[in-house]
């Protein structure tokens, strides 16, 4: 019996001083937040020869917007990009499309519109030393400089 108290009191005490240490500050001044704005790379996807966004490439579009609405947007580079399925000149078009496609769906969610750099890759690259075709290259690479407003 005895020994269950000292063990209870000893645990008592311990926990206490987990509630305050002399000095010790609010936790809340000890853990910042980051900051959203940031240099962001984010990738959307299309179908095999589309240029056409779907919805989660758009959910992401709106996501990456609204998490750098109270940012100042310094520069955005939308890089289109094409799969080697079809002819150089087809896939460039597309790959212009897409890059398009991206920056209209940008701007359309409110960010500065000189800001943007569109460019199209088309196939370059799309294909391996070995031969093998990438079909991940079916995308835009959106890369976003993006600092707090002053």
């Amino acid at each position: 019996m005895m020994r269950t108290i000292v063990i209870a009191g000893l645990a008592g005490l311990t926990l206490a001083g987990c509630g305050w240490t002399p000095g010790m500050r609010d936790r809340s001044e000890l853990v910042a937040e980051p900051s959203p704005c940031m240099a962001k790379r984010f990738e959307v996807y299309f179908a095999e020869g589309e240029a056409r966004l779907t919805q989660p490439a758009l959910q992401a579009i709106g996501l990456t917007a609204t998490q750098l609405q109270s940012c100042d947007i310094r520069s955005v580079k939308v890089v289109g990009l094409a799969d080697a399925q079809g002819g150089a000149a087809a896939n460039q078009t597309l790959s212009e499309r897409r890059a398009v496609a991206v920056a209209e769906a940008l701007v359309a969610a409110g960010w500065p519109t000189p800001a943007f750099e569109v460019i199209a890759a088309g196939d370059t690259g799309a294909v391996t030393a070995d031969g093998t075709n990438e079909p991940l290259r079916r995308r835009t690479e959106v890369l976003v400089e993006a600092a707090p407003r002053a």
